[in-house]
């Protein structure tokens, strides 16, 4: 969104491939914890006292969840959509009771379903975060690190850049990027400072677009993070990212990867990312009581060898 460089665009400076694999190295965060704890990346920074001190931000009593429904209706914004259907009616004459059941099932690493990237999720030129090969871990059945069962559940300090308000904006047009000079902003605006063990969650807006605007497909065209935001990022000790969209710009602006936010924060940083988080809500109720911190619950499915799972993150003030 701010002015840049030379080689400035609406969605922020655009760099190479080659570029981006020297900032991948640069980037990466693989000899700052023991081997015992390597599998749980950032989380690590989340520590009894960073709990501790998370939880005393729930003194009002209101929760505020943060998942979308459930979807099952294919759109463009939604490829394979999730399933839904009964297995059981209780339809029978028998006076005794009777059982009514349902069966879920979800593709959920998309643009529907509000997920939690492990940091197997993403590989980069076949290296998985800590260096462990891709190659040599991944199998039919799953993966073999850095899996999703590591991580949750998650309980932390919620910090909410809500760019779409901090422009005066209902939303913030899709293919904008948020730069690291724009987060700045939003913490001398806002009165907070992002710190160690923080899950930090990005509004722009897009569900409220969607609903005045209409269904589009996001996959090449949504607001996110420019990658500049990852080095403040890593200086902070961010455990967790989030957003109403998936964190990425795009189109992006990296020549050859679609989405630098996750490569640089899953396989470098050892961040886990939230998807596709309904943050209309949130975002109320952050102005209703005048703050931008808060509790945050993130408790991912059970799942071993899995790449992340559905959630419905909840946030406590």
């Amino acid at each position: 969104m701010s002015s840049g460089g030379a080689q400035e665009v609406a969605n922020g400076p655009h760099i190479s491939f080659e570029e981006f694999e020297t900032l991948f190295n640069a980037t990466k965060r693989w000899s700052d914890f023991s081997p015992e704890t390597l599998e749980r990346g950032a989380l690590n920074y989340i520590t009894p006292e960073v709990v501790i001190s998370a939880t005393a931000l729930a003194a009002e009593g209101v929760v505020v969840p943060m998942a979308l429904a459930w979807n099952t209706v294919s759109g463009p914004d939604n490829h394979k959509p999730a399933l839904h259907y009964m297995t059981e009616m209780g339809d029978t004459d028998d006076e005794q009771p009777a059982c009514i059941k349902d069966f879920l099932g979800v593709d959920y690493h998309g643009k529907a379903v509000s997920h939690l990237d492990a940091m197997t999720h993403i590989v980069f030129k076949d290296q998985l975060f800590g260096g462990r090969k891709a190659s040599e871990q991944i199998t039919s059945t799953g993966s073999g690190w850095a899996t999703v069962d590591k991580l949750g559940p998650i309980v932390t300090r919620g910090v909410m850049l809500d760019i779409a308000l901090f422009e005066g904006k209902k939303w913030i047009e899709p293919g904008t990027a948020v730069r690291k000079i724009d987060v700045l902003a939003m913490e001398e605006r806002f009165g907070f400072t992002i710190g160690t063990g923080d899950c930090v969650l990005l509004r722009s807006g897009h569900f409220a677009r969607r609903a005045e605007l209409g269904v589009w497909d996001p996959s090449d065209f949504s607001a996110g993070f420019h990658f500049d935001v990852m080095e403040l990022f890593k200086e902070r000790r961010v455990s967790v990212i989030g957003a109403d969209g998936d964190s990425d710009v795009r189109p992006s602006p990296v020549h050859g990867v679609h989405s630098p936010i996750h490569v640089l924060a899953l396989p470098a940083l050892g961040i886990p990312l939230l998807d596709n988080l309904q943050l209309e809500s949130l975002s109320r109720q952050c102005l209703k009581s005048n703050r931008w911190t808060f509790t945050i619950v993130v408790s991912p499915l059970n799942v071993p060898r899995g790449t992340g799972s559905p959630v419905n993150p909840i946030a406590i003030f």
